[in-house]
């Protein structure tokens, strides 16, 4: 579905916009851009700027006109930053990326427009649009740089993509001990540690044996709703084990991460 959504600049003159731009783009998973007259392109400055999505770069079309840019299209989206009195209608980023995927998924290709850094898209570019897109960026500083405009659009396009393909929105850290960190303590396991934790209370001298009072209950109460894993609990372990250690006056483990 992506490979059907392009994005068009429109007369750029910053080169570094179309490299941020492009970046942009790779980040989020769109492959087409097309250049409408730039000012100076291609450009080591660009290439710069991609950090690495240079084939995009690579693969950029460059015509002369929007009406080149836009051929083939079912829909283009242009984007205003500013009111421009012409009844036309009017799409956030989250509406403009579901309704380009909307046309993508009834086979059609859809164009993300954008205008020149320092005016925009004129009006007669805004009306070869079907639908126009306002970022409600801080009204006291509303104009957003062009690569930044590219990621928003380029992010909501993802996220509406993400979900209409059923796919996670985020994904859970692994770790290289990750089955330890997710498989739970058993209950023989629960009760060796109370006792290791006992022991080491009346070590350094936190629990009296011949008046404990209700510590041991309430320190199991506790640790019965953390929902312990087997990895926390090598780690509470080797905690009390060590505290054992320093309380005989033993040198304490040295850990593989210390300098």
């Amino acid at each position: 579905m992506l490979q059907n959504i392009r994005v068009v600049l429109v007369n750029t003159s910053h080169p570094g916009n179309i490299g941020g731009a492009a970046r942009a783009m790779k980040n989020m998973g769109l492959t087409r851009l097309v250049l409408v007259d730039p000012e100076d392109f291609p450009s080591s400055e660009a290439v710069a700027r991609a950090s690495g999505a240079t084939d995009i770069l690579d693969d950029a079309l460059v015509v002369d006109t929007l009406e080149e840019a836009l051929v083939g299209c079912s829909v283009a989206l242009g984007t205003s930053a500013r009111d421009r009195r012409i009844p036309w209608p009017l799409l956030d980023p989250r509406e403009c990326a579901t309704t380009s995927l909307q046309h993508v998924a009834q086979g059609g290709e859809v164009a993300l427009v954008f205008g020149r850094e320092y005016a925009g898209l004129t009006n007669d570019e805004l009306q070869r649009c079907q639908f126009h897109v306002h970022i409600p960026s801080n009204p006291d500083f509303s104009s957003l740089n062009l690569a930044a405009a590219v990621q928003v659009l380029a992010y909501e396009v993802r996220m509406a993509w993400l979900a209409a393909e059923g796919q996670p929105t985020k994904m859970s850290k692994l770790e290289t001990t990750a089955m330890l960190n997710t498989q739970p303590v058993t209950t023989d396991e629960l009760e060796l540690f109370y006792g290791h934790l006992e022991n080491t209370l009346v070590d350094i001298g936190f629990l009296d044996p011949a008046n404990p009072r209700h510590l041991m209950s309430r320190l199991r109460r506790l640790y019965g709703r953390a929902s312990v894993s087997k990895l926390e609990m090598n780690i509470l372990r080797g905690i009390l084990t060590e505290t054992q250690k320093a309380v005989r006056g033993e040198s304490p483990k040295r850990r593989k991460d210390d300098v």
